[in-house]
């Protein structure tokens, strides 16, 4: 009994008899990642875990229309190769924008640039200037030279994300040499959707290190852990690139319209500078 259980198992068992395209749908109500996964389980899955009918339903319902706006047409010759290509990021309407696909589920991230944001007083040359950088798949970053009100903006429009899923926002970013003022006081970072809004303090830069005050390091110890609690973490990501969650939210339907985040210090009126961005990143919350 024991053999004929083995042969079943290993020839697929009654899994052989289903048209490929039952299974495929039985696999279409998993993961990519379980569904590759299945593929080596039996032989019965390996067809159908391969298939264009399988891998449609896993790519985005607009993707023909992602594919549109790249930058650049994107080539595959199965559906599967079409997923894999867009799990890096692509371009899209002429640079301003990237695209691509969390790997294990599918789920759509964009990467907004800075060009594509407001930034107050971002094209007065004494205090903000736009120059290509080596690691950046956008074509400028905005560098800031130094302002004492910062304030930088971005949206996104939800119809452009997947349905049903929260998402993160972050800034992604670097330090220049010498970057200053980014520490404290800290940074306000507020995302809105419809009626929901969210709040959170941030410090870009770990410690401005130049105030050897002893005394004065005491007198803000206070305030300083109360931000603390707040924080999220500065982490630098596999581009080189650091980031910061600015917040999250939750994408229902798409039909709330564009969400909101801005970023800003305008209160203390210190001198900043050194902060240089590449964009906004809203990607499913993992």
């Amino acid at each position: 009994m024991g053999k004929e259980k083995r042969r079943e198992t290993e020839g697929g068992g009654e899994l052989t008899r289903l048209p490929e395209d039952c299974v495929a749908l039985v696999l279409s109500h998993t993961s990519p990642r379980d569904s590759c996964r299945s593929a080596l389980v039996s032989s019965a899955f390996l067809s159908a875990a391969n298939s264009d009918a399988l891998w449609e339903r896993f790519l985005p319902l607009d993707y023909a229309a992602i594919l549109s706006r790249a930058v650049r047409p994107v080539e595959y010759s199965s559906k599967k190769e079409l997923y894999i290509r867009l799990c890096d990021s692509i371009l899209l309407d002429d640079g301003k924008v990237s695209f691509r696909l969390e790997k294990s589920t599918g789920g759509k991230c964009y990467m907004v640039s800075a060009e594509s944001m407001t930034i107050i007083w971002g094209y007065e040359s004494r205090y903000w200037r736009w120059v290509p950088h080596p690691d950046s798949r956008f074509a400028k970053v905005a560098e800031l030279l130094s302002v004492c009100w910062l304030h930088i903006r971005g949206s996104m429009n939800c119809r452009s994300l997947s349905r049903r899923t929260r998402y993160v926002v972050c800034i992604v970013f670097k330090l220049a040499p010498g970057s200053h003022g980014l520490g404290d006081p800290p940074q306000k970072a507020s995302v809105k959707l419809g009626s929901y809004a969210s709040e959170i303090f941030i410090r870009l830069q770990p410690d401005d290190g130049d105030d050897d005050d002893e005394e004065s390091e005491e007198e803000d110890e206070e305030e300083k852990a109360a931000v603390e609690g707040e924080e999220t973490k500065r982490l630098l990501r596999e581009d080189g690139w650091m980031e910061m969650e600015l917040g999250d939210f939750y994408n229902e339907e798409g039909d709330d319209g564009n969400v909101e985040v801005n970023l800003r210090e305008t209160e203390g009126l210190n001198w900043k500078r050194g902060l240089i961005v590449q964009g906004l990143e809203f990607r499913p919350k993992i």
